[in-house]
């Protein structure tokens, strides 16, 4: 059996009706699991659940509508995807928000507030209620998809790279404190990937020069080639794979 065998696994997966979030789905579907597709628009849930179960041939991905900066919405998603799959094997906390690009003096403190709640305390919540399960379990793993802003400063993203480089040290203190219960807590860094969410950096032609500038592949990356790592890290491949961050950047934070 492949090392990077699903089979069996519920996985609940955040911001998965586009972008990186459903490209994860898909992969971890075709690997045999069984995936909450979520975002804030049911129908957009409907749309990339109905387009998976059409390409496997049978209904492997369910949709759950949810807001990720609204804690009673986590809850409700927590457990209507134990209501759905019985239980939650894997956590993929993509999910995320950047309101606001441009020099922090500038950055109103509202939004300041509002990439702070989404990008980290609504991931720690819901570490916090898949927690318990893989503890009595003695097996689970985590993922949230980080970025290489949380390994680099920015002038114009500094809010986002604060958020990010807090992600990396929540799976870092998840890892510490529950690897002896078998649990895995690890993050993937992306570098610039061609989506809806980044699309106002790779359209941007003097951002994308400068990008493309210092990455060694000389273009920016896709979705699928996150999706691999998410695999990957759900999988028995990253058993012994606990408190990391697995930066997918072509290169470019090396240059």
């Amino acid at each position: 059996m492949s090392l990077f065998n699903l089979k069996d696994k519920s996985i609940l997966i955040t911001g998965s009706s586009r972008g990186i979030g459903k490209s994860i789905a898909h992969h971890c579907a075709l690997h045999g699991a069984n995936v909450i597709i979520s975002s804030r628009k049911l129908d957009a849930c409907n749309d990339t659940a109905d387009e998976i179960n059409k390409k496997i041939g049978k209904d492997v991905a369910f949709p759950i509508a949810a807001n990720i900066s609204d804690e009673k919405q986590l809850e409700m998603l927590v457990k209507n995807t134990r209501d759905k799959l019985g239980k939650i094997d894997v956590l993929i906390c993509n999910a995320a928000t950047n309101p606001f690009m441009g020099s922090m003096l500038d950055m109103p403190m509202e939004k300041f507030d509002k990439v702070m709640n989404n990008n980290i305390k609504s991931n720690q919540i819901l570490c916090n209620l898949v927690l318990p399960e893989m503890i009595d379990r003695k097996d689970g793993s985590i993922i949230i998809i980080s970025s290489i802003a949380a390994i680099k400063g920015s002038p114009i993203l500094g809010a986002y790279n604060i958020s990010k480089a807090a992600d990396v040290m929540i799976v870092k203190n998840i890892a510490t404190e529950f690897g002896h219960k078998n649990i895995r807590a690890n993050s993937i860094a992306p570098g610039l990937i061609k989506t809806d969410f980044a699309k106002a950096l790779w359209e941007n032609p003097d951002i994308l020069k400068t990008v493309l500038g210092s990455t060694p592949m000389k273009r920016i990356g896709d979705p699928d080639e996150i999706a691999g790592v998410a695999i990957m890290l759900a999988s028995d491949a990253g058993n012994y794979i606990n408190g990391q961050t697995i930066v997918v950047d072509g290169g470019t934070t090396i240059s």
